[in-house]
């Protein structure tokens, strides 16, 4: 059932030059399912060469054609589903109805895309003599370079091959080594919707070697990346070094706010769905829970409550809720931080342990009194643990809402329209979802500030970092 994966490079599917493979672990059992192809420096050469031949064609396939293929390829990926979201399960555990929920978001953003294409306007600007003409003309900006982690497999590539192609740039994807065959499927697409040779590449391989032979390399223009800000901040210092234009989205920390007038009922159902949504592996997840002393024991019980019904298990098997975490890193993480918040007095109102010997899974885990020193009161956790502390005041919830470098995502939950508009005013987050969670839609920015990165990889925004205005002054002679 599960593929051994392929590179694409240059229109076709192709072995590694060298014939290295990678194996493929299902994160439910530990055990191989296939192997994806190990792309060494020759592979990448030959991904370089056809993505400087796929630009210059692809840029001159109009905006309205460009449009067209696009849409037939988001409808491919619909028409795909049932075959694809399998294989997503079986090589990131997330349970099956989130895998198809997620590869009907990526068709979404393709067709957002698509309509951006035929958008990307430039504009006249007055002159200021008779007989002259100034515009401005969006370019592309020219081959990319896409690097994608394993959290969501589609998803995370989708923004960026979507953007690329609207604005009519080649793009090389770097895809996650433990999750490759949907986002081979996802290339598939494209490939089958008829994309021109060299226009969309994709390989797999050791991260480290790849991003830094592909971001100072000439070809490339531009440099996506989505994974964490130790990481980010790496690559965009490689990248500032060659004057590449990179868009980051690394990783958060996000608080979510409880006043004390919130709809406690429908702020613990929410939250607690949100929290363990892909087992908590979501850079926006809701992470430090911060809820107003008047409602912090109602709250707790009722979060508590939901996250311990939790059914967690095989993410193939029909009533899953959580499905296990990625990789046994995910494993070793949340001990650590689980240990580290209890040896610092923290409690544990349920979960806080790995669940069986066999495949990832672990419980979703509730902490309450973590001290602010404790490690995962200032790492993100990315796993199924939530910490929740009171606050007495306004400003005292801010304070800490902001401590942190992170500034991805932020929740807060009130009925009153003056808190919302104050901590939405307050808050330093470059998105913020109130009452609600209304992030990452295809028509919405997507991106953060301070140490979570720069760029939109959502909205009308997202298209502007793939392309360039070039300004051009014509007297009539």
């Amino acid at each position: 059932m599960y593929p051994d994966v392929s590179l694409f490079i240059d229109g076709a599917w192709t072995k590694a030059a060298a014939g290295r493979t990678i194996p493929v672990l299902n994160p439910a059992t530990g055990e191989p399912v296939g192997t994806v192809a190990h792309a060494e420096r020759s592979d990448l050469d030959r991904a370089l060469e056809a993505a400087d031949k796929g630009f210059r064609a692809w840029r001159k396939v109009s905006a309205f054609d460009r449009s067209k293929l696009m849409r037939k390829a988001a409808n491919l990926l619909r028409d795909r589903v049932e075959a694809i979201a399998p294989l997503m399960t079986l090589e990131q555990g997330k349970p099956l109805a989130e895998a198809k929920g997620e590869i009907l978001a990526a068709a979404d953003t393709i067709d957002w895309f698509a309509e951006e294409a035929r958008r990307a306007y430039g504009r006249v600007i007055p002159a200021r003599a008779e007989g002259i003409y100034q515009l401005v003309v969006k370019e592309p900006v020219g081959p990319v370079a896409a690097f994608t982690p394993w959290n969501f497999p589609i998803n995370q590539i989708v923004r960026k091959l979507s953007g690329a192609l609207a604005a009519g740039c080649s793009i090389i994807v770097k895809a996650p080594e433990e999750t490759p065959a949907s986002p081979a499927e996802l290339i598939r697409a494209f490939v089958d919707a008829g994309v021109p040779a060299g226009t969309v590449n994709l390989v797999y391989g050791v991260p480290a070697e790849i991003s830094e032979y592909l971001i100072p390399h000439p070809v490339i223009r531009k440099v996506s990346f989505t994974g964490s800000t130790v990481i980010g901040k790496q690559l965009a210092a490689l990248a500032g070094a060659h004057m590449k234009r990179v868009t980051m989205e690394l990783g958060g920390h996000a608080p979510t706010i409880i006043f004390d007038d919130a709809d406690v009922d429908l702020a613990s159902r929410l939250v607690a769905a949100a929290k363990l949504r892909n087992a908590g592996q979501v850079c926006v997840s809701p992470t430090r829970f911060l809820v107003q002393e008047k409602v912090y024991g109602d709250f707790v019980g009722k979060f508590t409550r939901a996250v311990a019904a939790t059914r967690v298990g095989d993410g193939m098997e029909s009533g899953t809720q959580m499905g296990p975490l990625a990789n046994s890193r995910r494993i070793a993480a949340m001990e650590t931080l689980i240990g580290d918040a209890l040896n610092r007095g923290a409690n544990l109102e349920t979960g806080g342990h790995r669940i069986g010997n066999k495949g990832n899974f672990f419980e979703p885990t509730v902490l309450t009194q973590v001290p602010q020193d404790a490690r995962i009161m200032n790492e993100e956790p990315f796993g199924p643990v939530a910490v929740i502390a009171p606050f007495s005041t306004f400003d005292e919830v801010v304070t800490e809402a902001n401590r942190l470098p992170y500034g991805l995502a932020a929740y807060a939950y009130t009925r009153s329209a003056k808190t919302a508009n104050a901590i939405a005013a307050s808050v330093e987050t470059g998105m913020m979802s109130i009452n609600h969670h209304g992030l990452a839609l295809p028509e919405v920015p997507f991106g953060g500030v301070k140490d979570s990165g720069y760029g939109s990889e959502g909205g009308s925004e997202a298209i502007e970092a793939y392309l360039v205005g070039k300004f051009v002054s014509q007297a009539g002679l």
